[in-house]
């Protein structure tokens, strides 16, 4: 392990680290990839000359391990996401919280469109139709349900629900929108929250911040809102959806179906979820493009962290 120099600055990294971003990483700083949970004794050695955390728009950086940081000066996230970074903690230590907003706007409103159509349309199970020759022994699949022209909800329009609401509607789809304030310069309906913008709907799409102000938001009463021929579709976070009542809701067919790309408990998806029919699931995959990964981990170290000897 190298150690750390006056030229390259300690990094502590806690999430693993995706292929293209190591490299030119390390060409600057002295890198040490979850080593406060593989090696809690040896963390505890280099802790002090640690002056960076990166990690990714799920990674937990609570104030417990920034008080093991007495040298942290910075907190960079690869995500739009940081719930899971205890902010209050950074400001009292004035360490800057950054994260990569804008640059992922377009992959995870292409996702939220994806989704929808997967769903409505049963693409997933249309494709298992085909290669399980199920199309030559038993005919036509059942109809499918059409999405252009329906009603969207977006719960949260900041930059990726704007960008959902473009896409939205080249399908000829009517747009409502609920959030924390009501956005007056938008052409769009306002809500004063997610149940009654759930009873206007058909498609409720989520993408709105997560935290303890956002818990399972989508609750039985949202759920109940959007009907039986609703769907829920969440690019957010997976706290935002009270699980457990999504799971009834989907069984016992109060809406018809969801698209799902995040969980409350991620990478563990409840079984029951796996089982259902109705529901298109992927693995918090939104931002998941070589281009737009790459992006995000390019804008990863802000250039107001100069890494100079001078600097310091």
């Amino acid at each position: 392990m190298t150690e750390p120099t006056s030229t390259r600055p300690a990094v502590l990294a806690v999430m693993n680290l995706p292929p293209f971003y190591p490299g030119p990483l390390r060409e600057q700083f002295t890198v040490y990839e979850r080593l406060h949970e593989t090696n809690p004794e040896e963390f505890a050695r280099v802790a002090p000359t640690i002056r960076g955390v990166t990690g990714g728009g799920e990674s937990n950086v609570p104030r417990a391990l920034m008080d093991k940081l007495p040298a942290l000066e910075i907190v960079s996230i690869m995500g739009v996401g940081y719930d899971k970074v205890d902010v209050p903690a950074a400001i009292e230590r004035k360490v800057p919280v950054t994260h990569t907003p804008g640059v992922l706007d377009d992959e995870v409103a292409d996702l939220a469109i994806a989704l929808m159509l997967s769903v409505a349309r049963r693409v997933p199970q249309a494709d298992r139709y085909v290669k399980e020759g199920l199309w030559a022994t038993k005919g036509n699949m059942p109809f499918a349900r059409k999405m252009s022209g329906a009603r969207l909800g977006i719960v949260g329009l900041g930059r990726i629900g704007k960008a959902i609401a473009q896409r939205a509607a080249a399908f000829g789809m009517s747009i409502a929108y609920t959030g924390r304030t009501e956005r007056k310069e938008l052409p769009y309906p306002y809500h004063p929250n997610a149940k009654a913008l759930a009873e206007a709907v058909d498609f409720l799409v989520v993408i709105t911040p997560g935290g303890e102000g956002t818990r399972k938001m989508i609750d039985r009463e949202v759920l109940a809102a959007l009907g039986p021929r609703g769907y829920l579709i969440n690019v957010a976070r997976g706290t935002v959806v009270d699980e457990q009542a999504l799971i009834e809701a989907l069984q016992q067919n109060v809406i018809a179906g969801a698209g799902l790309d995040v969980f409350e408990n991620e990478p563990n998806v409840p079984q029951a979820l796996r089982e259902l029919d109705n529901v298109v699931l992927t693995p918090h995959m939104a931002s998941a493009t070589h281009e737009t990964r790459q992006a995000m981990a390019d804008w990863r170290w802000p250039t107001c962290w100069n890494t100079s000897p001078a600097a310091r």
